[in-house]
């Protein structure tokens, strides 16, 4: 599945207490107590688990990539029913994973949706291999490689390749978000201005999430764990 670039779509004004900005300020302190080793495990309890037997509400859906090292839910420090998570190797749409993001807005009526991709990722990786040789693997994964390498493909070359993977990395986040503002069931949403797509990356070694769409980045590495205390 190709992945065009498009005009955005008209939307309607958002105010600055959009629901989407609150569920973002939300993970951001997510993100914040687990990159300073302070997670908190929210909502898991019995209490929860037995609230959410016959129904769930989750108003932020994420896109990650299927890579061990970025769970969501940890990533984030959120609860049962908080997120509504669906994973793809470098974040690769097809009908399937489109179908479940809509899903998301017809069922949960999602205000936040997250493109969440990562450094060293090992779908763009190949996808930059591929660039190199001009082979791409055979079978699904040939697929799987090919759509990144769309995107690949129009990344300028920078001084290092760590620095151009990094660049694929975020080339490719903001793609995949792009693609979703202009998706049949979910533009709707974005241009009434009920649903935001916001694409992001996940530092490994600081542990922490910089959204894509904003200018200011954030420096920092890992910090020490907490001494135990009591």
């Amino acid at each position: 599945m190709a992945i065009v670039q498009k005009a955005a779509p008209r939307r309607a004004t958002i105010t600055e207490g959009h629901d989407a900005d609150r569920r973002r300020q939300r993970l951001d302190r997510g993100n914040t107590r687990w990159r300073t080793f302070g997670s908190v495990h929210p909502r898991q309890d019995s209490g929860r688990r037995r609230e959410l037997l016959e129904h769930q509400a989750p108003r932020v859906s994420v896109l990650s990539c299927a890579d061990s090292r970025v769970p969501p839910e940890m990533v984030f420090d959120q609860g049962l029913g908080d997120m509504f998570t669906t994973r793809s190797a470098g974040q690769v749409l097809d009908s399937s994973v489109l179908g479940t993001l809509v899903y998301g807005v017809d069922a949960f009526d999602t205000e936040l949706l997250v493109v969440l991709g990562h450094d060293s990722c090992g779908a763009v990786k190949a996808a930059v291999e591929a660039l190199r040789t001009g082979e791409l693997p055979p079978g699904n994964l040939g697929y799987l490689v090919g759509q990144v390498l769309e995107v690949v493909e129009k990344v300028p070359e920078q001084e290092t390749e760590k620095a151009f993977l990094d660049a694929c990395v975020r080339a490719n986040a903001r793609a995949v978000a792009e693609q979703l503002r202009h998706e049949p069931g979910l533009r709707e949403a974005v241009a009434a201005g009920r649903m935001k797509v916001e694409p992001a990356r996940y530092d490994l070694r600081r542990s922490r999430v910089e959204w894509l769409d904003d200018a200011s980045g954030g420096e920092g590495g890992i910090p020490a764990p907490r001494a135990r205390t009591g």
